[in-house]
């Protein structure tokens, strides 16, 4: 794929998260080969949620991933800048208190949530290194923060293994189930295209966040990093 084409403008990259909304939900599980389940587990656990804080879900979509953190008893906000998944996610869970808001100007105040997660949705963002830097600022001191990402496989066989199947079945098995499969080109390309677990925590480090360290999950086909503000 060209350069071009990965360089997506924020409107773009809106209208295609608006178009795949519809079944946003199903597709990840059925590309993921049901391991997405695995992975939201992983993140709850380390956010740790307690009853009572206050936990920003930035890239929610619809907000399957903030539903664990609400059971938890803390107070989520599920935040994308997809309008088309807000109304899908609202329609889902009308008692979660859906935002709309671009990572690199969060509506929020400084000092805001105990806790901030992103999953898969860092690479999406315009500036990852500007919205690694929003999340700081609304983070209150000794909050914390929980990037879920998809990474580099850590064996370099099953690396290779990987990549052709990012880019040779991903978007044909998404034309099977996805409301709008050609985006799933573009999201193959920049899961290919994203750094590696050292470099993604050196972003953090540049950032202002402290105590960088990450967990490969799958292999390597997933990190997450933690770190505190």
């Amino acid at each position: 794929m060209p350069r071009a084409e990965l360089d997506k403008q924020p409107a773009d990259v809106q209208k295609m998260f608006d178009a795949v909304a519809r079944r946003y939900d199903v597709t990840n599980d059925v590309l993921s080969l049901g391991q997405d389940r695995r992975w939201r587990r992983a993140v709850t656990d380390a956010v740790a949620p307690q009853p009572g804080e206050r936990v920003l879900d930035l890239a929610a979509g619809t907000g399957t991933s903030s539903v664990p953190f609400a059971a938890a008893g803390s107070y989520v906000v599920p935040c994308d800048f997809s309008l088309g998944m807000l109304a899908e996610g609202k329609r889902a869970r009308p008692g979660l208190p859906f935002a709309a808001g671009d990572a690199t100007r969060l509506p929020f105040a400084d000092d805001t949530f105990d806790a901030v997660t992103i999953s898969f949705g860092l690479r999406n963002v315009v500036d990852p290194h500007a919205g690694l830097a929003e999340m700081r600022r609304v983070t209150r001191p000794g909050g914390r923060l929980v990037v879920c990402e998809f990474s580099h496989p850590t064996w370099t066989p099953f690396r290779t293994v990987y990549i052709e199947y990012l880019m040779r079945a991903l978007p044909p098995v998404a034309r099977t189930v996805s409301s709008a499969p050609d985006a799933y080109v573009y999201l193959a390309e920049s899961i290919r295209a994203w750094p590696d677990q050292a470099e993604l925590a050196g972003w953090l480090s540049a950032a202002g966040w402290s105590n960088v360290e990450w967990l490969d999950l799958s292999g390597g086909i997933v990190a997450l990093h933690r770190a505190t503000a």
